[in-house]
């Protein structure tokens, strides 16, 4: 965590600031190895704290070996943060500036620190400065999200030999989230999606009872969590041979903005760039306003990370991010298609960390 800590005292140096103040736990896992559900974590110049409870002290002491682990028990974490305050000031008497995650923290929170605190510390916003420090993957990230990945290929080559006509949408998922976790996966990196016929046309669809039947859409949007990273992939095949014109046309659009965004990933290239050349693939196919979400988003210990493949997001692409690329169509009522890969950044140009196949599946009945 050393090269970590350096980058940290160069944001002190570059923000003039004396502290940061993180509360977001994905932040705090990535800078200090704690993985608990509970604390905070104060970062000064000189030492590094991390304040929690009972139930995660031992735990954040083995993890965060480096740190300063201290159980805010029978005090409140603005108590405890505020006596590390003292510390810091060394009886200077003026005022610390501290950054804060003003896009993490709830306003209940910051309203306790803000009154325990305010006599001691000028607050200033980090916006998106620590959450940025995660969108450059190690080599040894990279391996944990290629694992991942690689344990969700395995299983939809499962599932595609799992689904039947007469199933339900809860039997696939659950029957997805088993497999990926007999493989050696920790959990599910968020609420699998399976969305058959009408139900396609929502891209965030609730897994419903829904009955699979002959001619529909199958979408099924899922992930798994290995050694703490988050894995991302969607499918959509559809059930026996008989696949109307509209469905054929819808699905190989989707699939060639998928390829033609592909073509222009590499270093320096503008995200929204790559956003812009699917969406026209999109749009000149006639189906512009029914693709409304970006065409993808950063991947690691969190399933959305920065940067995102948006309208909005003008970042550069650089070596070493994990993103998504997963253009979609939906029809309002009939049918949606989405086909999603996770890509790392190289220095040519990408990495498909995904390998299943991204022609149109005709599963038997």
């Amino acid at each position: 965590m050393a090269d970590k800590k350096e980058v940290l005292l160069k944001l002190l140096i570059d923000k003039n600031l004396d502290g940061l103040l993180l509360t977001d736990g994905y932040n705090i896992h990535y800078l200090s190895g704690y993985s608990g559900h509970e604390g905070c974590m104060l970062v000064t110049k000189e030492d590094t704290y991390i304040f929690t409870d009972s139930r995660y002290i031992e735990q954040s002491g083995k993890q965060a070996p480096n740190a300063i682990c201290i159980d805010i028990r029978g005090k409140s974490y603005s108590y405890r943060i505020n006596e590390a305050l003292e510390q810091a000031a060394k009886g200077s008497g003026r005022k610390l500036n501290i950054g804060f995650e003003n896009m993490h923290i709830s306003y209940d929170q910051y309203d306790k620190f803000s009154q325990t605190l305010s006599d001691r510390v000028n607050f200033v916003k980090l916006d998106n400065a620590i959450n940025n420090l995660r969108a450059v993957k190690s080599d040894w990230e990279i391996e944990r999200l290629a694992k991942a990945e690689a344990i969700g290929d395995k299983a939809f080559q499962h599932i595609i030999s799992f689904i039947k006509a007469g199933m339900t949408e809860k039997e696939i998922a659950a029957e997805l989230e088993y497999t990926m976790k007999k493989l050696g996966a920790d959990g599910t990196s968020f609420d699998t999606i399976v969305a058959s016929g009408e139900n396609s046309s929502m891209p965030h669809a609730s897994v419903s009872d829904r009955v699979i039947g002959k001619g529909d859409f199958i979408t099924m949007d899922f992930g798994c969590i290995y050694e703490g990273y988050c894995s991302d992939m969607t499918r959509t095949v559809i059930v026996g041979d008989d696949v109307s014109d509209k469905q054929l046309e819808v699905y190989n659009t989707v699939l060639r903005a998928q390829l033609e965004a592909l073509k222009l990933v590499k270093p320096g290239v503008k995200c929204s760039d790559v956003d812009a050349c699917a969406r026209q693939v999109i749009a000149d196919a006639g189906y512009g306003d029914y693709f409304g979400h970006g065409l993808g988003h950063g991947v690691g210990l969190f399933i959305h990370e920065e940067p995102r493949f948006s309208p909005k997001c003008d970042a550069v692409l650089q070596t070493g991010v994990c993103i998504t690329v997963e253009p979609g169509i939906y029809l309002p009522g009939m049918f949606g298609v989405r086909i999603e890969d996770m890509i790392v950044v190289t220095k040519d140009g990408y990495r498909n960390l995904a390998s299943s196949p991204k022609e149109l599946i005709r599963l038997s009945l």
